[in-house]
């Protein structure tokens, strides 16, 4: 089987008038504007405390190299900051254990935008960021600042808490991404001893263990491909081997935790860490539990495995998380992760909507998912999900202006609630300057910036497009050079048309007919078949050859499976690959009260309206409004309801919360016995 790869950043050079303005909203305002949160300098907004523990760190190690005693500070890795109305120690540790990973995430988005563009200003800010991790480097290549400040001697004591091996993932992910934008060595040689570091103490032969927060085995892949050194690969397979089997590594370390507070130690079994995914063996899994995001994380370094190895236990693992994640705990916008008890996964079917978690972080981890099982299947479900998520919850995350965030993404909001109601403490009406844990804002850059990577990818003479985004694309069938140009923009239509712009070349030109089209309009001279959701186009290619496709896209009214019980008797609106919401602003509050008649569907309209002064496609529907009984008891005798007629205005989810607070809901009630309201 060929192994499907992404073309480089450098190959596509995205057009489309929506991810361009997204591209550029991330590299012109996102990044600046996170650099300056990494440096503390956003007025009001949580402290993040990156580059004040790189500083501190480098300092210790300075001042071991020449001898100089460096006392540990207390460790306060858990405290966003000093006491309240002490000065920050310089020298001390502040954040979360895993803070260092926020900056790394940082430089890896830095480095895709300086791929596909030349900015000065960037590379300096860049540049800055990679000496200061590198400063922070320890002789025997240990590199985490936390340990460094808080004392090395029990480096590796807690990989289950610790984030040890996650952020040296994300060190990784930045070296590897900041070496093929730059050619510079300096991250990827920190990287490079950062783990071998890390691999003179885990390993056959060695001591058992396995990252807390999985991240580490899809890095360690990544450096394999990018150095072609196996022993990245055989470490990355090591941690997937040990996960999840006796004795549970986790636990030992936990009893180890145990003895030195003198109390009993618990049973040495991986049943525990189902929050962990290390509660049976990698290839034994069969349902997405436990903390989303790191569910996520090992599906990814699990497909990269399966590809690399040939190792099918492992990918057939991998398709029952894909079927359980997407099939029986995706949320109509993309967002998986439904409980806020352990950022995680629930039981099947369980989708609420106001109190949903759907992390932004998660959603990015699916669509890193889908790509990589795309790599080892071409199967157009893997790029519909990865679709949906990018449309909708991973753009929700950012508002429109780049300079606020959400963490969550509910599918139902009401402000009032949200303040009053312990049970929806997590849920925020706005975005967030920024988070004392900081993942979700520089891991949505990272992917919004490397999109290229999304679009199309190759196998043997075929070339596959996966997400309709204008482009220029270059590519080599049969070893000839093709100049293609990829004209799209889902946020208006579902015209597509790819034409060759120069070159000629034998080959296959492959295109997703998404979920959301009906039977698309082909027009071309050229043969095609059905291949596992893709039109495949046979022939010999000239400059000026083109491939039209026409992808219906009108409103569609979607209902959840019975098995859903949040939704019952509701319906939600979708066109193309966005997803709608109600708000109050344009619907006055009690969205509870609205109801829509499904079978007026041929009634909906698009509407271009400027929200905060971006045109976006809205949906006018006919609907009603209950009535509310003036004076009505908390209970009183049923009567039929009164309603009034009224057009619902939706717009696409990602754009909500961007016009101050109010009321938002996702799925609103069907009024099938309303003929025609």
């Amino acid at each position: 089987m060929h192994d499907e790869y992404p073309l480089s950043l450098r190959d596509i050079c995205i057009t489309d008038p929506f991810w361009k303005r997204e591209m550029d909203l991330v590299r012109g305002q996102v990044i600046p504007y996170q650099w300056k949160a990494l440096n503390d300098r956003v007025p009001d907004a949580a402290p993040s405390w990156w580059m004040h523990n790189m500083r501190a760190a480098a300092r210790a190690v300075r001042a071991r190299k020449a001898g100089s005693y460096f006392p540990p500070q207390a460790q306060i890795g858990f405290r966003n900051g000093p006491p309240e109305g002490s000065a920050p120690s310089p020298d001390a540790f502040y954040g979360f254990v895993f803070q260092d990973s926020d900056g790394y995430k940082w430089i890896e988005a830095a480095a895709y935008q300086l791929m596909t563009c030349h900015d000065e200003e960037l590379m300096r800010r860049a540049r800055e960021a990679v000496d200061a991790v590198c400063a922070a480097q320890e002789e025997d290549g240990y590199l985490d600042t936390y340990y460094t400040l808080t004392g090395r001697e029990k480096a590796f004591s807690n990989l289950k808490d610790h984030h040890e091996l996650y952020c040296f993932g994300h060190l990784t992910e930045a070296a590897v991404a900041w070496h093929q934008a730059t050619g510079r060595t300096d991250l990827l040689d920190a990287a490079r001893r950062f783990g071998d570091c890390i691999a003179r103490r885990f390993g056959p032969g060695k001591q058992r263990g396995c990252p807390g927060h999985e991240l580490a085995e899809m890095a360690l892949f990544r450096l394999y491909e990018e150095t072609g050194e196996k022993c990245w690969l055989d470490l990355a397979c090591f941690f997937l081997d040990v996960r999840g089997t006796e004795p549970s590594t986790f636990a030992l370390e936990e009893n180890a935790h145990r003895r030195e507070q003198n109390l009993p130690e618990l049973p040495v079994s991986a049943e525990r860490y189902v929050y962990h995914q290390a509660h049976m063996p990698v290839r034994d899994l069969t349902e997405a539990a436990g903390h989303a995001v790191r569910q996520m994380y090992l599906c990814c370094g699990m497909a990269d495995a399966a590809r690399l190895t040939g190792d099918k236990a492992m990918e057939e693992a991998c398709r029952r998380l894909w079927r359980s994640a997407v099939g029986e705990k995706m949320y109509v916008t993309g967002g998986v992760g439904a409980t806020h008890e352990g950022e995680a996964f629930s039981r099947p079917y369980d989708l609420p909507s106001d109190t949903a978690y759907s992390e932004t972080c998660a959603a990015v981890g699916l669509a890193f998912f889908a790509r990589r099982m795309l790599r080892l299947e071409r199967d157009s479900r893997y790029a519909d999900a990865m679709e949906r998520a990018l449309y909708n919850t991973v753009l929700a995350g950012m508002a429109l202006d780049g300079k606020s965030f959400f963490y969550v993404n509910p599918l139902q909001v009401d402000p009032e609630a949200c303040r009053s109601d312990a049970r929806l403490r997590h849920v925020k009406e706005q975005r967030q300057k920024w988070f004392g844990c900081a993942c979700c804002p520089p891991n949505l850059a990272r992917l919004v910036s490397s999109l290229p990577a999304y679009i199309a990818g190759q196998d043997g003479n075929t070339l596959y497009i996966h997400l309709y985004v204008g482009s220029l694309i270059s590519a080599e069938l049969n070893g000839s050079p093709l100049r293609l140009r990829l004209d799209a923009d889902l946020a208006r239509d579902g015209n597509v048309m790819l034409t060759v712009e120069s070159g000629s070349a034998g080959g296959r030109l492959a295109f997703r007919v998404p979920e959301w089209a009906g039977e698309p309009a082909v027009l071309s001279p050229f043969p095609f078949t059905m291949e596992k959701g893709y039109l495949v186009f046979d022939g010999i290619w000239h400059a000026g050859d083109t491939v039209r496709i026409d992808f219906p896209m009108p409103v569609r009214i979607i209902s959840a499976s019975p098995r859903v019980r949040e939704t019952a008797g509701q319906v939600c609106f979708a066109r193309g690959p966005l997803v709608y919401c109600a708000e109050e602003r344009d619907n006055g509050g009690d969205l509870h009260l609205l109801r829509v008649d499904p079978g007026l569907s041929g009634k909906a309209e698009v509407l271009y309206r400027s929200v905060n002064g971006l045109e976006v496609p809205c949906i006018q529907f006919p609907g009603s409004r209950i009535t509310q009984r003036p004076g009505m008891p908390l209970y009183a005798p049923w009567k039929p309801a009164v309603s009034t007629r009224v057009s619902v205005v939706l717009v696409p989810y990602f754009v909500w919360g961007n016009r101050g607070q109010g009321e938002m809901r996702v799925w609103l009630y069907a009024a099938p016995e309303a003929g025609g309201v």
